[in-house]
């Protein structure tokens, strides 16, 4: 498993008990799973279609600026 041991993943675990507490860590999980459910989720949905009128001469920009 990676070159990591049992031993190595206790000593993990430890450390994450302690940085955040037996409290907390139900909700890291949860999180983390939201984010990688939203993640996936933005990965299977098309790219959204970009409506925004553009511009197609910018002399009538110019033209109107100088009439105000």
């Amino acid at each position: 498993m990676f070159g990591i041991g049992k031993l190595e993943v206790l000593i993990f675990i430890l450390v994450i008990i302690l940085l955040f507490g037996s409290a907390r860590i139900p909700q890291l999980g949860s999180g983390i799973g939201q984010a990688i459910k939203n993640f996936k989720k933005a990965m299977k949905e098309p790219d959204a279609i970009d409506v925004t009128p553009k511009e197609k001469d910018a002399s009538k920009d110019n033209n109107s600026k100088k009439e105000t």
